[in-house]
């Protein structure tokens, strides 16, 4: 029997799911929960096989749930289940642990043989997610023309600290971090801090930046 705890933040779909997987004669659900946050104090105590997650919840999202859960319990599988197929939510939530990705708009089928493909140690990967990171494997990286210095401090303005936090932060100068922010913004071609975000957002490039 798989045991699966169930993480989204809709009880609609919620409820939906979980007939779902009450109904398959191989899979019990023993939790769900609300948010991210629950989603790690339910794994804590029930330990189940699977965790079923949704990415966009309240308190703590899915990628950060998933990092604290695989962190914690490396023996469960945490498959997400979400409406999103942009690359920096695919890619992120797989780099924080989870075994596979599913989308919401598949069929019942698909999301119980994903659920046992998860149990088995397998990655199941909805075929549009696969094609994002095959294509992010060949995409030029956005950040070539970019110091590792200068990528932390994008990484930061990202996150929305300003120049003081950032020059606390990385323990330079706030006049370095200017210095730093002006060749940023002519590199990215872009004249102000709303621009850069924007660009970093539509590149796929968070505040989990890294120096090269």
């Amino acid at each position: 029997m798989i045991r699966v705890l169930l993480a989204d933040d809709h009880g609609v779909i919620r409820d939906g799911l979980g007939r779902l997987i009450s109904a398959l004669e191989d899979v019990e659900l023993v939790a769900v929960a609300a948010d991210g946050a629950e989603a790690v104090q339910q794994c804590a105590r029930w330990a189940p096989d699977v965790v079923l997650m949704d990415l966009d919840m309240p308190v703590l999202d899915g990628i950060e749930a998933t990092k604290l859960i695989v962190a914690a319990q490396p023996g469960i599988a945490v498959l997400v289940l979400t409406s999103f197929s942009d690359r920096p939510r695919i890619i992120g939530a797989l780099e924080a642990g989870a075994c596979g990705y599913l989308l919401k708009d598949v069929d019942a089928d698909a999301v119980a043989d994903g659920i046992r493909a998860a149990a088995r140690g397998e990655s199941p990967l909805d075929p549009r997610a696969a094609r994002t990171i095959l294509d992010a494997r060949t995409a030029p990286d956005p950040l070539a023309g970019l110091s590792g210095r200068e990528r932390e401090v994008l990484a930061l303005l990202v996150e929305g600290l300003a120049n003081k936090l950032i020059a606390r932060r990385l323990q330079i100068s706030e006049k370095t971090v200017k210095s730093h922010l002006t060749r940023i913004f002519r590199e990215l071609g872009v004249t102000d801090r709303t621009q850069a975000a924007l660009w970093a957002e539509r590149h796929g490039v968070g505040g989990g930046a890294t120096p090269a």
